[in-house]
Parts: C-alpha cells; structure tokens; sequence
C-alpha cells in the first residue's frame, strides 16, 4: 500500500487532506459516471431505430470516460507526489529547494500550502511562514484547520498580536473555532502575547465543545505566572493528568517562592494515586529541592525515581547533578555524571558549573578538556571560572579559542576585563559588539564601569541606553541604584526612580532591595520605608536592607520592631540578617536586646555566628563601655579572633579613652599586620585624649618612617545631579581660589560671631 501510494513516512495531516482531496475527486467522477449511464440508457433506448451504428457509439463513449479517468488520476498522483517530495526536502532542511519545487507546481492544493507553510515554522522562520499564508488567502485559496492551527502558532511564536487577531476573524468566518486543534491554538496564540483576559474569553466560549483547552489554558496562566489562577483552574479541571499535573508543579518550581508549594503539590499527586510521575515531573521537583536547598527531600525523591527506573535519563541525571550541587554535595554530584552514559551539554554544564562554584577549577577544566564537543554555554561558563580563580589569561585564551563565540560570549568576557580592571579592554569589546549588543551587554558595561569606580561614567552610558530606546531590564536598574548609592547622590537616585516607575520593574524584589539600599545611604529613610512597601513579596535580603537602613540611621527600636514583624510573616531569618539587627543594637546602645539576638540564632533560627556577628558583638559591648567585657568575650570565642574584631575593641578604647587598654589591644593588631594605617592613627588619638604628647609624636614619626598614609578624609556637595569631592587643600576645581576665599571670609564671620557671644556673655 505505502509502496502504490507513495506516502511512506509521510506526515499524517498531508495523507489526511491527499485522501480528502481524492475523495472530492471520486464525487466529481460519480458525477459523470451517474451521467453516462444516463446518457447510454437514452441511447438504448434508440437502439431499435439505429442498430447498426449502437455498438460503435457505445466503444467510443467508453474510451472517451477512460481517457478522462485516466488524466485525473495522473494529475492527482502528480500532485500527491510532488507534496511528497516537498515534505522530504523540508525534513532535511532544504527550505530553498522546497520552495523551488512549490513555486514550480502547475496546479497547488491546500496540502501543498500547509506542507510549505509548516515547514518554515518547523525550522523557526516565522516570517516567511507568515507571508506565505498571506500569498495563499490572497490567492482565493480556502483556509483549513490545519492552516489556522500552524499560522495561530506562527503569531504566538512571533508575538504578533495584530496579525493573530486578523486570523481570528478569518476562523470565525469560516467556522472553524469548534475544531480542537484550532480552539486550542487560538487560546495558545493570546497567552503567548500575554493577552490573558482574550484567552480566558476563549477558554469559557469553547471548553464545552473541546477537552484540549483546559490543559492550554493551565500553561497560559503558568506562562503569565499567574499561579493561584492556576491551580484555581487545575481544581476545577474534570480530567488531571501527568502532563497537566507536571505543568502545574513546573510552574511552581520556576517561580519566586513557589518551591514549597510544588512540593506540596507532588505529596498530594503520590498520596492520591490520581496519577504516577514521569520523568518530566521528577526533573522538576529534583530541580525545586535544589532552589530549596533541602537535601533530605530530594534523596527521598532520588530514592523514588530509582524505583521508577529513570536514574540513567539523561534530564533526570542533569537534575540530579544540579541539585547535588546546589547542596554543595559536589562528591556525589560527580558520582551521578560518571555514571550517566554519555552525558549531555546539560548534564556537563550543571557539573563544571558545581565545581566552579566550589573552587575545584581544575576538576571543571578536567572535565571541559575531556568533552568530545562543547557548545557557547560550556565555553562561557569556564571563562568565567578562570576568572573567578584570577586566571585571566586563561579566559582571555579560551575566549579567543571560542568557536561557538555569542554575544553572551562577549558578554561574559566584558564582565572578565572589568573583574580584572582592564576596563578600557573591556570597553573596547563593547565597541566592537554595535549592532548585536543586548540589554545584558549594556549591564556588563555598566557593571563594569562601577566595579573599577567610575560610577559617573555608568550614568553617562545610562543615558545612552535612554537615547538609543535599549531596553531595561530589572538589572539595569539594580546596578545603577549602587552606583548612586557610591556616590551618595540622591538627586541621581531619585531621576532614577521616575523613570523606574514607569517600568514594571517597580514591584521587584531585586529591583526594590538596591532602591531601599540607596535611599538609606544617601539619608532618606522614609524613601526607604516607602520603596519596601512597593515591593510585592519581599524576601529576607529586602527585609534586612530596611533593618540596616534604619541601623545606618541610629534606630535601633525600629529594627527590632521590624526584625519582629519579619518573623510574624514567616520570613526566616538569615546570617545578613542577624548583622543588620546586632550593628542596629550596638548603635542604639540597646546592649540585652543585642545580647539576646545574638543567643537565639544558632538555638532559634539554626545560623551559625559567623567573624562578622562576633564584630558586631564586640562593638556592641565596647560601645556601651564594657571593655573588660568585650575582651573576655573574644578570649572565649569558639573561632580566632583577627585584626578587625580588635580594631573594633580598639575604637571602643579610643571612644572611652582607655589607653592602658588600648595599647594591649593595638599589639594584637600588630602581631596580625606590621603596618595596619587605621590602629596606628587610632592609638596616636588616644594619646593625643589622654594629654600623652610624647607618645603621640613618637606614633607619627614611626607611621612617616614606615612611610604609612592615611587616606584623606573628604566631604562632597550635589549641585545640579552632579557630585563634587573635596579633600584637605584640594585645588583641583577651576574656581578653588574663590572658594578658599569664601570659606576663609565664612570663618573668619564665625570667629568675630563666637568671639561677640562670648563678649555678651561676659558682660
């Protein structure tokens, strides 16, 4: 049969519209049988009249109908064939050949159409499928379902929402909504715009007349995030299975916070015995107690997925390496990648990735070596660990070797030259990216440019982008709110906030974090306040951006108040957390409360102290003036004590004037580092406090003989969004002899003002 017909192999939908096609054919030629039997019945019927001329007629008549059969059959086969043909080059990639032979047929079906129209969306080109769709309609040839079904995804694939609605019409024209693979395609084309309102009035049309939709309609709320619509929708869906089920925990697993409840949804899809897991549903739960962190659940779910016999897939052994890794178990990540049999890019990039992360470059780079093939993903991902290991000549060689070089690839090694200070490398590279650059381009740079302190010249590059209408993203906004933060530039900050609310980017949590850090350190703590409030689920980091802010700012009862209604929202705690509340007590001076945070995180909250909470100790105890106390408590500690917690009992000693204790503490410092700038100048202030001269005089000459600076102190103005420094007898500025002048006028205002008060006063 497949050998007469010439179909083998053939997709379904073109055998299904060739036998369509056949089939109005066969009517057609019942036709002018049914005619020709009538016609030979009339001829019979004057047979008496003409008998020797009947059986001549009758031969003629016959080979006349055999001639005409014999012509359509040929064309139909012709045409069938010719489809066939079409098909065969499409699989093989060949579009050009295939649109040769297409514009070459005398005579085009609606399976021809379809055959070439699929075939562009097949190998991603949209465009041409598109526009070939608007040849067919324009050339009066009907539309079918299997047109609407591939040219609706067309439009979803494209985000075309314009073109997606005009062939809406054209599906209500013709009928064809009821077909489910139209209804369906059509629900698909508006969550894939994000018209979620035009698909939900879709969904409620047609889900009586069509099952698919409810299934489709599930993974447009997934797409759009809108997760309680979601599982609002599987609750009330008649039929759940895997797949439905698998989307439904998917989606949770990749949104913000939606971890737990993904695992909660997969207790519930075992427990109810509704339906068994496939591998698809494990590598998303394997993937949600990686983000968790929660290695016991996820051995649990290992252990299952064994019994299920997907251990060796290759998705589920990536999962698996990932979530090994996230655990910091990379042993047993590497125990599962040298069982898998011939890994995918997948697996091997989740296991260099785990290894870079935890500082075994030279595994990762033993791994990469013994790849038979790399892709851009691999390249980029050891560049960067070069680069993390200060092995910048190592990037710089791969990134040259690269065959598979992106603009993530230029990306990458952007953020490489910046690391490593090379920014005008870094910034040459940029140049030469015109044309491809991304937003994530334009974020390296500008990332760059603040890591090597050239925080003007990322706002310069800022207003750039707003110039060329690039893209933002929420990064380009996180980076930017650092950078005015390093300057203190709150008139920058706030330019930047107008245009943030116009962005979507305002809610984030990423985005409201940097913006609560930057209206804290440049002094508006209400801003502060208020930013958090914007945020729409704020986490621990945006938590404990506020309650250092309020520390920053001396308000010690706020941040408790703050820390305590974190913890009532079911946020827990963590070690940053914990810094931001002890340096909030040490000062507000609220020594008990410090005291009792610093007993509860270990016991209440399982985070182990760390040097930074001991510090913060330290300087909460010496800042209430319990010196003895702060000393005892670093002699206890249960970790070494180094040159920044005695500093910080050091400062204790210079604010309450404590030298004998002092001068202990400082030769702590001194066994640590031989020339620490900061303990020599805070020892030669104390001297200076406790009217001992000498020493005072002996600490500078010792700090000019070791040849030791101190950095100069300096103090800064913002006029028009532009920040100016000034530092001890700096004349860097065009008008500094106006200045000095003036400041020079100012003093001697305040002295003759002193001096008359106290003239006043006297008399």
């Amino acid at each position: 049969m497949r050998c007469v017909l010439g179909v083998y192999s053939t997709p379904y939908y073109i055998i299904r519209a060739n036998v369509a096609y056949t089939l109005q054919r066969f009517k057609r030629c019942v036709s002018a049988v049914s005619l020709f039997l009538l016609f030979s019945l009339f001829k019979m019927s004057l047979r008496s009249f003409f008998p020797g001329k009947w059986k001549h007629n009758r031969w003629e008549n016959t080979k006349l109908y055999s001639t005409y059969n014999g012509t359509l059959k040929t064309h139909l086969t012709d045409i069938v064939s010719t489809n066939v043909g079409i098909n065969k080059h499409i699989k093989k990639g060949q579009l050009d050949i295939a649109r040769y032979v297409f514009d070459k047929m005398p005579k085009r079906t609606v399976v021809s159409w379809n055959t070439m129209i699929s075939g562009y969306s097949k190998w991603g080109k949209f465009n041409e499928s598109l526009s070939l769709v608007s040849i067919m309609h324009g050339s009066y040839v009907e539309l079918n379902e299997t047109t609407f079904s591939t040219v609706l995804s067309v439009c979803a694939q494209l985000n075309c929402l314009i073109n997606g609605k005009q062939i809406h019409g054209l599906v209500l024209k013709s009928g064809y909504e009821s077909f489910e693979f139209v209804g369906s395609s059509l629900l698909y084309f508006y969550a894939n715009c994000f018209q979620i309102e035009e698909a939900k009035r879709v969904f409620e049309e047609l889900r009586e007349e069509n099952g698919l939709l409810w299934s489709v309609m599930l993974v447009g709320y997934v797409q759009c995030n809108m997760m309680s619509d979601a599982f609002d929708l599987f609750m009330r869906m008649p039929r759940r299975d895997v797949v439905v089920w698998t989307k439904l925990i998917s989606g949770y697993v990749k949104s913000e916070d939606g971890c737990e409840k993904a695992l909660e949804l997969f207790r519930w899809m075992i427990e109810s015995g509704e339906v068994m897991p496939d591998e698809f549903t494990f590598d998303a739960v394997v993937r949600g107690c990686g983000r968790l962190g929660i290695l016991h659940e996820g051995r649990v779910v290992h252990g299952m997925l064994i019994k299920c016999g997907y251990e060796f897939y290759h998705l589920i052994g990536g999962a698996l390496i990932e979530f090994y890794c996230s655990c910091e178990h990379i042993n047993e990540a590497k125990r599962i990648y040298d069982r898998v049999a011939n890994p995918g890019l997948d697996a091997s990039s989740s296991i260099i990735s785990g290894l870079i992360l935890m500082g075994r470059i030279e595994d990762a780079e033993l791994i990469f070596n013994g790849l038979s093939k790399a892709n851009s993903v691999l390249y980029n991902l050891m560049i960067k660990g070069y680069a993390f290991e200060g092995r910048f000549e190592d990037s710089k060689r791969l990134f040259e070797k690269n065959p598979h070089r992106t603009i993530i690839s230029s990306n990458t090694m952007i953020s490489v030259y910046s690391r490593n200070g090379e920014i005008d490398e870094a910034l040459k590279l940029f140049e030469e990216t015109k044309g491809e650059r991304n937003p994530v381009t334009w974020n390296s740079m500008m990332s760059g440019y603040i890591q090597n302190d050239l925080h003007e010249e990322a706002l310069e590059l800022y207003m750039t982008l707003c110039r060329l209408a690039i893209e933002r993203t929420r990064s380009t906004f996180s980076v930017l709110f650092h950078a005015c933060s390093c300057l203190g530039s709150l008139q920058q900050g706030q330019l930047l906030h107008a245009h943030l609310i116009k962005t979507p980017f305002e809610s984030n949590v990423y985005v409201g974090t940097s913006l609560i850090d930057m209206y804290s350190k440049c002094g508006n703590i209400a801003e502060a306040q208020a930013s958090f409030s914007c945020i729409s689920s704020p986490n621990v980091v945006a938590w404990t951006a506020l309650i250092n802010g309020y520390a920053h700012h001396g308000l010690g009862s706020e941040s408790i108040i703050l820390f305590e209604r974190m913890i009532e929202q079911g946020v827990v705690p963590n070690a940053a957390t914990f810094v931001g509340i002890l340096s909030a007590c040490g000062h507000a001076g609220l020594v008990n409360e410090g005291m009792k945070f610093f007993h509860s995180m270990e016991k209440g909250y399982g985070v182990t102290p760390t040097i930074e909470h001991y510090t913060c100790v330290v300087d909460l105890l010496g800042r209430s003036g319990q010196i003895k106390e702060a000393e005892e408590f670093i002699n206890e500690m249960p970790i070494q004590a180094d040159e920044v917690i005695w500093g910080a009992l050091l400062g204790a000693c210079w604010f309450w004037k404590n030298m004998e204790e002092g001068e202990r503490v400082a030769k702590k410092i001194f066994g640590f580092d031989p020339m620490p700038v900061a303990a020599y100048v805070t020892l030669s202030n104390i001297y200076a406090l406790s009217g001992k001269w000498g020493k005072k005089t002996h600490m500078r000459k010792r700090m000019k003989g070791l040849e030791m600076k101190k950095n100069p102190g300096c103090s800064w103005i913002e006029l028009s969004s532009k920040v100016y420094v000034f530092s001890v007898e700096d004349r860097k500025y065009p008008n500094c002899n106006v200045m000095y002048a003036t400041l020079e006028h100012l003093t001697a205002n305040l002295k003759s003002t002193v001096l008359f008060d106290r003239n006043t006063i006297s008399m």
